[in-house]
C-alpha cells in the first residue's frame, strides 16, 4: 500500500494519517471504500496495531474516514463531511505557506498556476 520512514523525525502514526489523507484525497481510496482492518494493517507494515488505531481515530476525528461497529473503517464521502475545524487548520497552514512562497520570491501567478494544476488534478475523476 505504502511505506513509512521509521527513521523519520516525524511519529508513525502522523505519517500513517498524512498518507492516508493523500490516498483519500487523490481518490486512489474511493467514498466508503473499507480500509484494510488494524490488524491487516499492522502486520502489512510490520507496526504496532495501537499505532494504526490511533491513527484511524485521528482521521475519524478529521471527518476523512467513518466507522461502523463490527464491520470496520470506512473512507467518507466528502461532499458530507461537516470539517469546519480542519478546514480552518488549513487554511491557516495555506496562509503560512503563501507568506513563505512570496518571501522567496513566488508570484501569485505562480501560485495560481500551481492551485489550478491542483483543480485539475481533482477534477479528473
Amino acid at each position: 500500500m505504502f511505506e513509512l520512514d521509521v527513521r523519520s523525525r516525524k511519529p508513525i502514526y502522523e505519517q500513517l494519517v498524512e498518507k492516508l489523507k493523500q490516498l483519500i484525497i487523490n481518490d486512489v481510496l474511493k467514498e466508503d471504500e473499507k480500509l484494510p482492518s488494524v490488524r491487516e494493517l499492522a502486520q502489512q507494515l510490520t507496526i504496532n496495531p495501537n499505532t494504526i488505531q490511533k491513527a484511524y481515530r485521528e482521521l475519524e476525528s478529521q471527518g476523512y474516514i467513518y466507522s461502523l461497529k463490527g464491520k470496520g473503517s470506512f473512507v467518507h464521502p466528502s461532499g458530507k463531511v461537516d470539517n469546519e475545524e480542519e478546514l480552518k487548520k488549513v487554511r491557516e497552514e495555506l496562509k503560512k505557506l503563501f507568506s513563505e512562497a512570496i518571501y522567496l520570491g513566488m508570484t501569485s501567478e505562480e501560485i495560481a498556476a500551481l492551485l489550478h494544476e491542483v483543480e485539475g488534478g481533482q477534477q479528473d475523476d
